[in-house]
């Protein structure tokens, strides 16, 4: 009885040092650090407090997991070591029920349990919007972007083709020119389904706040659905080795107000970025084994 009200009045500072430190925590500290988090705003998606909030708990638990194994193995080694003027071997046992019970039924838990949690978020990321508000074709390159707002001005897709990042003139090694990086807008709060496709090789999305990215294929359309919730300014770059300049396969994204989105749609109209730009453009269209377009006749 004594020791256990010895156990009780140490836990009680334990847990009150916890929770202080727990509310005295960022955003940043809370969602282990991750990035697409600032204190006082809004998650950068929809989903990013999802992902983050999978990540972090299953640190959590990892980690109590191991500093359970490493205290059990820490005592075994302590409790069971050889003592000074022992001999021989110490007292063998074939096997504790108990103990081979707990090893599998925990483990097992613990399984089922992550299983569970990442199907569950899984399934809520995967799931797309079937009327979104604004609808985009990406496709990638070897080594940048093309980026189709589909029916967006007047009823056509407009359309913006990017280049590979390149050195800024006159800055230090590695930096790169940000002003001529692809850069896809996205209006704040909309509903937002985008087709991801590759022209050549395998490549793969991933804008870093966003917590999340999708591998593209050639020759197959996956898809991902979002709201972003914060305006701002997002790298993303190419997360798949996809050859020699793939560092370089970078671009960024930028989330506005519905005004600034309109209004950059109808700058690209402008320029005469409109029209057809799909995967007739593609390198694989002219694979062996695939048929090409047609060509129109001469004199048409």
């Amino acid at each position: 009885m004594r020791s256990n009200r010895r156990l009780r009045w140490a836990a009680i500072p334990v847990a009150i040092t916890l929770a202080v430190v727990l509310a005295g925590c960022t955003q940043a500290e809370l969602h282990g650090y991750l990035p697409g988090f600032v204190e006082g705003e809004p998650p950068v998606t929809n989903h990013t407090e999802r992902v983050a909030g999978l990540w972090v708990t299953s640190w959590i638990i990892l980690l109590l997991v191991g500093l359970l194994t490493w205290g059990l193995i820490i005592w075994a080694i302590v409790v069971y070591r050889r003592r000074k003027g022992q001999t021989g071997l110490p007292v063998q046992m074939r096997y504790n029920m108990p103990i081979e019970i707990f090893y599998t039924i925990v483990p097992l838990i613990l399984v089922l349990g992550f299983f569970a949690f990442t199907a569950r978020d899984q399934a809520a990321i995967e799931t797309q919007y079937e009327d979104p508000d604004v609808e985009i074709s990406i496709f990638a390159k070897q080594w940048a972007w093309d980026f189709i707002y589909e029916e967006a001005v007047d009823g056509e897709d407009v359309w913006f083709a990017g280049v590979q990042g390149e050195q800024e003139e006159g800055a230090a090694a590695g930096t790169i020119d940000q002003e001529k990086l692809p850069t896809l807008y996205l209006p704040v709060g909309a509903d937002v389904r985008i087709a991801l496709e590759s022209r050549d090789v395998i490549h793969s999305f991933w804008v870093i706040d966003f917590l999340y990215k999708k591998d593209m294929f050639p020759g197959k359309t996956n898809y991902m659905s979002f709201s972003p919730e914060r305006e701002g300014t997002y790298a993303g770059k190419c997360a798949e080795l996809c050859g020699e300049y793939h560092s370089l396969m970078l671009f960024n994204v930028e989330v506005v107000s519905q005004a600034e989105y309109d209004d950059y749609l109808q700058s690209l109209a402008d320029q005469g970025n409109i029209g057809e730009f799909g995967d007739e453009f593609s390198r694989n269209a002219t694979l062996p084994g695939i048929d090409a377009p047609e060509r129109p006749e001469e004199g048409n």
